[in-house]
C-alpha cells in the first residue's frame, strides 16, 4: 500500500518516547519530514538524531502542548523550517493520579484537561490554518478506550478522553469540505512508559492488565504508529469524525 508521505511535513506531539517517539520514527521511514515536539528536550533531541542518523528528516521543537503562546510557536516554526504542514499527530498526554470522582483533585483535574484536551484544541486551532493554506491535510487526535468506555478511578483522564472525540468530530465536520480530516485513535493497553508508571512494575497489575486484553498482551508503540500513518495517508482519503479504536479487543469484550 502506497503512503505517499513523501514531501509532507508532520508535527508529532508528546513524540520524546512511547507511541510518540514509535510515530516520529515511523513517519520518517515512509518519507515524511517530522517536527518532534515535546517538553522533554533531551530525549527529543536524541530522537531526531536517530531518524538523521536513518537519513530521514526531523527537527526538535520544545512545546508544552498546555500554552498556547508553545503551540503557536511550535507551528511557526514548522512553517519557517520546511515551508507548509500537511499532517498532525497530536498525541501528548498524561495520565494523572488515580483517584475516585469524589477524591479527585482540582489541580489534578486541570492539568489533566489542560494537557489532553484543550492541548489537542490548541494544536488544531494554529494547525487547520496553514492546512487551509495548502488545500487540505490530515489531523490524528490520540484518545484511548478510555474515551469510549469508562475507566473506574480515572475520571477526570476518562472525561478528556471523551472529549478529545467530541473535539475531534466537531472539527471534522467543520473543514470535511474544506479537505482536511480530522480522526481519533483510541489506543487499548498500550507498552508504554505511562502504563509502566501506572503498574509501577507490579507484575500482578501487569497481568491483570493483560488478561483484559482479549488478544492475550499489550499493544506495542508501533502498532497505534501505523494505524496513525494510514489515517494521515491517502489511503484513508474517505475517512474523516472517526475514533480508530486500536485495542486488542478490548472494548468488545
Amino acid at each position: 500500500m502506497n503512503l505517499n508521505l513523501k514531501n509532507k511535513v508532520v508535527i508529532i506531539t508528546g513524540a520524546s518516547s512511547g507511541i510518540g517517539a514509535a510515530s516520529a520514527l515511523a513517519f520518517a521511514r515512509e518519507g515524511a519530514s517530522v517536527v518532534v515536539a515535546d517538553v522533554q528536550i533531551a530525549r527529543g533531541e536524541e530522537l531526531v538524531s536517530r531518524i538523521q542518523a536513518e537519513d530521514g528528516k526531523a527537527v526538535f521543537i520544545k512545546c508544552d502542548v498546555s500554552l498556547e503562546s508553545d503551540v503557536k510557536n511550535m507551528v511557526a516554526k514548522t512553517v519557517e523550517k520546511f515551508g507548509h504542514l500537511n499532517c498532525a499527530f497530536n498525541n501528548a498526554g498524561v495520565e494523572g493520579d488515580s483517584a475516585n470522582t469524589m477524591m479527585c483533585s482540582n489541580e489534578n483535574w486541570d492539568k489533566i484537561m489542560n494537557i489532553n484536551l484543550k492541548g489537542v484544541w490548541l494544536c488544531m486551532k494554529y494547525q487547520i490554518p496553514e492546512m487551509l493554506k495548502n488545500g487540505g491535510g490530515s489531523i490524528v487526535n490520540c484518545s484511548s478506550v478510555a474515551g469510549i468506555v469508562g475507566f473506574s478511578g480515572s475520571p477526570a483522564y476518562t472525561a478528556s478522553k471523551h472529549g478529545v472525540i467530541g473535539l475531534t468530530q466537531a472539527a471534522a465536520l467543520e473543514f470535511a469540505v474544506k479537505k482536511i480530516r480530522v480522526n481519533a485513535i483510541c489506543p487499548g493497553i498500550i507498552q508504554t512508559p505511562m502504563i509502566e508508571r501506572f503498574t509501577h512494575g507490579e507484575a500482578e497489575v501487569t497481568k491483570m492488565l493483560m488478561e483484559g486484553e482479549p488478544a492475550g498482551r499489550m499493544g506495542l508503540p508501533e502498532e497505534i504508529a501505523q494505524a496513525a500513518l494510514w489515517l494521515c495517508s491517502d489511503a484513508s482519503s474517505f475517512v474523516t469524525g472517526h475514533p480508530l479504536v486500536v485495542d486488542g479487543g478490548w472494548v468488545a469484550r
